[in-house]
């Protein structure tokens, strides 16, 4: 056991080094634009999203998969969740996750299926000849799909693995390629209030387009042949990051619950954000969320270089079915503050079994 725990820990603390010794030579925002695939940066789920992606230290279950593939091992039997999200209001693009978590062993050991489903809406189809569209339209769409595993090393220390394998389709050309995250969860205080997280996510090798859309059948005027032309598209980086957290939880009295939560996340390919979250957690019923995300020139509209504006909000309600089972059905609600657009809306649902 300590040698799997060893291990484990070399494993991230491996991760940590190699990203830190990347991002050292690489940058943070001098290479800001130069990845792809940024929907792996979007967080589809409710209720981890409605406090500002904070609880990498603390996240549990299902929505683990995203924030820190670790918390999934703290899945009791069964979890199905799903979340419908109407991205940056008023630009028509949408996003639909479906979540699994199942426990498969005594000792510890959950996996987890997720996909996310993202829609850009219909865009006209434009030609030299006829700039102004009226020939059609086309639907980019990005598909994600993640497969994890994750389990308890010891009393206070969980590990897991997600990959994912991604897909894009852009009219009649494509992409697709694979990531890994790796994460890890440590539990310490008298009541296991106190909670570390370290998360590595979206290490994979580049990807690139290609499809009948690269391609281009012209007439050589000397001789009147006709050929085709394959034009090459460049490859792009996946947009790499590293998760640290913590999440402290005290108990205010009988079933009052406030957890705090501080998250530090450095990317390779745009600014580092700085997370603070709060949840407050009534019995089995209430859990109200908070949060606010910071990144360098927030504050400053001329200076700022995302649509998030920092605050953060959720609202989940939650139905028991069997509490000695440890059974219930939640609704979650969140809210993403953005300048412009009329912010950021999640609906989601989940049951425990």
């Amino acid at each position: 056991m300590r040698h799997k725990v060893k291990s484990l820990i070399s494993m991230a603390l491996g991760g940590i080094i190699l990203f830190s010794v990347l991002n050292a030579s690489a940058g943070n925002k001098d290479r800001a634009g130069q990845a792809g695939a940024d929907e792996l940066l979007i967080n589809p789920w409710a209720k981890s999203s409605g406090w500002a992606c904070a609880n990498t230290g603390g996240v549990r279950g299902m929505e683990a998969q995203y924030i820190n593939v670790a918390g999934l091992a703290f899945t009791e039997t069964t979890q199905i969740g799903y979340t419908h999200t109407n991205y940056l209001a008023g630009t028509g693009i949408s996003i639909n996750t479906l979540g699994l978590a199942q426990r498969v062993s005594e000792t510890g050991g959950v996996l987890g299926l997720g996909i996310m489903s993202m829609s850009l809406g219909d865009i006209d189809r434009t030609e030299v000849d006829m700039p102004e569209g009226g020939i059609g339209t086309f639907a980019p769409s990005f598909l994600n799909v993640n497969l994890s595993y994750a389990r308890a090393f010891s009393n206070s220390i969980f590990g897991g693995v997600n990959v994912k394998i991604i897909s894009h389709q852009i009219a009649d050309i494509s992409a697709s390629g694979m990531a890994i995250d790796v994460g890890v969860q440590y539990v310490t205080g008298r009541t296991d209030n106190i909670k570390f997280g370290v998360a590595l996510k979206n290490v994979g090798a580049p990807m690139k387009f290609t499809g009948d859309g690269m391609s281009l059948r012209t007439i050589i005027t000397e001789t009147r042949h006709t050929m085709t032309v394959e034009q090459r598209s460049d490859a792009y980086e996946l947009p790499a990051l590293l998760r640290i957290g913590i999440t402290y939880d005290i108990d205010l009295a009988d079933n009052h619950i406030l957890s705090l939560a501080g998250n530090f996340q450095s990317n390779s390919f745009r600014k580092d954000i700085f997370s603070l979250g709060a949840q407050y957690q009534f019995s089995d019923y209430l859990e109200i969320r908070g949060g606010y995300n910071y990144e360098e020139g927030l504050l400053n509209e001329g200076d700022r270089t995302t649509v998030f504006t920092g605050p953060t909000a959720c609202l989940s309600l939650k139905v028991p079915i069997d509490r000695e089972e440890n059974s219930f059905f939640t609704i979650d609600y969140s809210y993403r503050a953005t300048h412009p657009f009329d912010g950021v809306h999640a609906f989601g649902t989940s049951i425990a079994l």
